[in-house]
């Protein structure tokens, strides 16, 4: 019998179909489609939801972070430390504004940014520290400001996979600089397309970021600075407003599913991500496994679609080889460690409960030990 699938992840739109079309009809009525009124509304909504005075709407959360940056005057010949374990696009956005990413490595258990390896990268060139609020979990924020402000560097926050996330009780892209999130379809508030913010209490510096991402321009056609194009559309920006009412619902949900895999999963053999506090938001569910290849084909064969959440740590992409594996040896070793198991708002009790019964039944090769504790 062919076992029912259960996929990563669902991107059809089912419970707020209605509600995507109305807002891509009032955009197609009204005929504006760039920096218009839906833009400005969703930047004033994204930064009241987010605790911060002011957002800015823009192309991608990769260019959020850049133009972060970029609006700080951070750029060629300066440093800016962020950690080994992300997506790439973390260290893609320090290229891009013409820094030079340092890599530190993760806590060996959260696997977010350690502040320790941090205090280690900082040097005469340092500009600023780019944690990752990694899977839904907010770095040590606590740690990595004292460090920031003893070497006077600029905290820079990426908010890519953590709306909503909390640190200590503080909202994720306020206790730094500015925040940077992303909109791409797979996040926890997701765009039907490309899309990213910028949230800052710094009046000044969210109104360079609305220059850069516009050309430069301060008028039409006067541009004073060399900016980019990276404008969040108007349809994006409806469809955004018509999701982030549903957000708390919908992280509530997230973390709800969280523990019911927590507490079916307390005698499997994988072990799950620690909680720093109560303000993850899993945008993701990471297991680790020193079977994990093993452990993917079983989950494959029972129907559950899984995928991993970095398999190689930046540092060792081709575009970043700036590093051996032993700089970073914890984030090295989880990323032959870490798999992600379904998890969104769409999936059901019995899917959990399905995933679960599927990661008890497994067995790990001879001398295999499966479990990393």
């Amino acid at each position: 019998m062919t076992p029912r699938r259960i996929p990563f992840l669902s991107l059809v739109p089912v419970e707020d179909r209605d509600a995507v079309n109305a807002a891509i009809d009032r955009v197609v009525s009204r005929g504006w489609f760039v920096l218009g009124p839906e833009v400005e509304a969703f930047e004033s909504e994204l930064a009241a939801a987010m605790g911060a005075a002011h957002g800015v709407g823009v192309g991608s959360g990769t260019d959020a972070l850049s133009l972060i940056l970029r609006a700080l005057d951070i750029g060629p010949g300066d440093e800016v430390i962020t950690t080994a374990l992300s997506a790439a696009y973390t260290a893609l956005a320090i290229v891009m504004a013409g820094a030079r990413p340092v890599f530190a490595d993760v806590d060996p258990a959260r696997l977010t940014i350690d502040p320790a390896s941090v205090e280690h990268a900082v040097g005469p060139r340092t500009r600023a520290i780019l944690p990752v609020h990694l899977y839904g979990q907010a770095a040590d924020m606590a740690a990595i400001q004292p460090i920031a402000d003893r070497h006077h560097l600029a905290v820079i926050e990426d908010c890519c996979q953590a709306h909503l996330a909390t640190a200590d009780g503080r909202p994720v892209g306020t206790i730094g600089v500015a925040g940077a999130f992303s909109f791409y379809p797979t996040k926890n508030l997701g765009a039907l397309g490309d899309g990213g913010a910028v949230v800052t209490n710094d009046p000044a510096l969210a109104d360079r970021i609305k220059r850069l991402r516009n050309g430069g321009q301060t008028d039409r056609y006067r541009h004073v600075e060399a900016g980019v194009n990276s404008r969040l559309d108007e349809i994006q920006a409806a469809i955004l407003r018509s999701r982030l009412p549903r957000l708390p619902a919908w992280t509530d949900r997230r973390r709800r599913l969280a523990a019911a895999y927590r507490a079916r999963l307390a005698d499997a053999p994988v072990h799950a991500i620690p909680e720093r506090d109560s303000g993850h938001v899993y945008h993701l569910f990471v297991v680790r496994s020193d079977a994990r290849s093993d452990l993917q084909a079983h989950l494959a064969a029972s129907g559950i679609e899984t995928l991993i959440h970095y398999p190689v740590p930046v540092p060792q992409q081709p575009a970043f080889r700036t590093a051996s594996p032993a700089d970073c040896p914890a984030a090295a070793r989880a990323c032959s460690e870490v798999i992600s198991l379904p998890l969104h708002p769409a999936m059901s009790t019995d899917d959990v409960n399905d995933v679960a019964a599927a990661l008890l039944a497994f067995r790990p090769a001879t001398g295999r030990t499966a479990c990393v504790r």
